[in-house]
């Protein structure tokens, strides 16, 4: 007699139901919601009133009192967790990656910082393994391609003039993972390398920048859609020299990047461009380097060293010692400073962090919203909205601690 052999079904994809939350949504806020998980993705948004046999057999996760965002997207991101990015070591690039999963950021960009085409070149060969396997969303270059005035913590004696050749090299080094290149378009060969990237659809950004606003018009006419850290390293509003900062926030095409930390920006200035952007327009990056998430010191900053001092990082020698160099912040303190500081609301505050990045780089298809059929990655927020959970595609990150 042949073996009779028990056969068990295959189980199906884990079902996880958030329970009770207010719940952000593109068409506004939810009130005592349910978001239905099931591998990996978002199966459903229900209201209050919605059908609860979806919830038999599921990890039930009651979050009543809490508040549900989509995952945050972070399009320029250097370091964090005592890494950087610029190391091309693959262990540390993933400790930036983890460092910055656990504050909220379920998708973000690595930004190198200037130096050598060749080392240039390394680092984005590296990071371009990272995005194929899905921890990356893409590659930005800040730098070399900036100006010398206006260089902030980049090495002014490795800067060089945007030619396009030489941005060819950097786009062909990351494999189609490129996202973003920062030009300074005044520069000789700005404006041929802002329509090479813009015809490789690489997005090109005025940043580290010394132009004059008809300089950055053409810039923006040329294929130009991002201004890296808007009013940060570049000439500041004038009422007879305008500048670049008046020419990117009032044009239509233009999203501008800001660092929400409290040291960058003065809050009138980020309430500024935030009314003359609209709300479509914004997207908060945290520019952090690998102070983020750790403890005052002395950190590494691609060639160069950084002193952290009460969380804020400058550059500790050299001829641009004292700059400012990037920020210690994480995208979960950016979001409650952004509500409980500047007077945001929280839908405002969801499209900087979220949706209108998301768009940006091309990925609004899977996440950037909570919506059914997109990646199950969001954020769980208390009543002072500080973070107490992170789930990215369906996994806990960092669970509530009620849950």
């Amino acid at each position: 007699m042949a073996q009779q052999l028990s056969v068990q079904p295959a189980a199906g994809p884990r079902r996880t139901v958030l329970t009770g939350a207010r719940i952000a949504r593109p068409s506004g806020l939810v009130e005592r919601g349910r978001i239905i998980v099931e591998g990996g993705r978002i199966t459903a948004v229900h209201s209050r009133d919605a059908d609860l046999t979806e919830d038999r057999g599921a990890d039930a996760v009651d979050l009543t009192g809490h508040l549900v965002v989509p995952g945050f997207v972070d399009m320029h991101v250097h370091g964090g967790g005592g890494g950087s990015f610029s190391s091309a070591d693959p262990g540390e690039c993933m400790t930036v990656v983890e460092t910055h999963r656990r504050h909220g950021t379920t998708s973000m960009v690595a930004s190198t910082v200037t130096g050598e085409l060749s080392e240039l070149a390394r680092q984005a060969g590296v990071l371009a393994e990272l995005v194929q396997q899905g921890e990356l969303a893409g590659i930005h270059f800040e730098g070399p391609f900036i100006s010398p005035q206006r260089c902030g913590a980049h090495q002014p004696g490795l800067l060089r003039d945007p030619d396009p050749s030489d941005v060819r090299k950097l786009l062909d080094a990351a494999h189609g993972t490129a996202a973003m290149m920062t030009v300074a378009p005044e520069l000789p060969g700005g404006l041929a390398s802002v329509r090479l990237l813009a015809d490789a659809g690489v997005i090109a950004a005025v940043g580290h920048t010394d132009s004059s606003y008809d300089a950055a018009r053409q810039a923006i006419d040329a294929g130009a859609t991002v201004a890296t850290h808007l009013f940060n390293a570049m000439p500041p509003l004038g009422h007879r020299a305008p500048g670049p900062v008046a020419a990117l926030l009032e044009d239509e095409r233009i999203t501008v990047e800001l660092i929400n930390d409290g040291t960058h920006l003065h809050p009138a200035m980020l309430q500024l461009a935030v009314r003359e952007a609209g709300g479509g327009r914004v997207a908060f990056i945290t520019d952090a380097m690998g102070a983020a998430g750790m403890d005052d010191g002395r950190y590494p900053l691609g060639p160069m060293q950084v002193e952290v001092r009460e969380g804020v990082a400058r550059i500790a020698d050299g001829p641009t010692a004292g700059s400012i160099a990037g920020s210690t912040l994480t995208l979960d303190r950016a979001f409650q400073r952004a509500v409980l500081v500047d007077g945001l609301t929280v839908d405002q505050t969801v499209q900087a962090l979220s949706a209108t990045p998301a768009r940006l780089l091309g990925i609004d298809d899977r996440t950037g919203s909570l919506a059914a059929g997109k990646d199950a990655d969001l954020v769980v927020l208390d009543a002072a909205f500080a973070l107490v959970g992170v789930m990215r595609r369906g996994e806990w990150v960092v669970r509530p601690q009620s849950a």
